[in-house]
């Protein structure tokens, strides 16, 4: 399953030099993988609610590739490489005028109430699946 979703530079995601503050290149990347999330139906707070669960990151990998700079538009894109049963892995991708400037695997972790490691919900591992 593959989602794009697009996302301003704003001031606030800058530093001193006017290029995207390394660590923002996360929000980014975190803001697209909740929008994948929507767009298979599932919401993080109703997942919570209805499951008790959540899911956190476990690992991950970036490449800063190149600057991205205040009022560029981005464009993540969030790609689900595989499920396991309380884990998958995210591939990520962000564009700037269809070049690529910043990539990251990351590993998310299906977890309970208590933070113990659980099974993912099968309805949102099947959607996760693709199916």
């Amino acid at each position: 399953m593959k989602h794009k979703s697009e996302y301003r530079v704003y001031y606030e995601d800058t530093d001193a030099g006017g290029v995207v503050y390394y660590a923002n290149y996360f929000k980014f990347a975190e803001r697209g993988r909740t929008e994948l999330l929507r767009a298979t139906g599932f919401e993080n707070s109703s997942i919570g609610e209805t499951y008790g669960a959540g899911f956190v990151v476990r690992r991950l990998s970036a490449d800063y590739i190149r600057p991205a700079r205040l009022d560029d538009l981005l464009t993540v894109e969030t790609d689900v490489e595989t499920v396991k049963n309380s884990s998958f892995v995210m591939r990520q991708s962000i564009f700037c005028h269809n070049d690529l400037v910043f990539s990251l695997e990351v590993t998310l972790a299906c977890i309970g109430r208590d933070f113990r490691p659980r099974r993912i919900p099968d309805d949102i591992k099947k959607a996760l699946e693709g199916s």
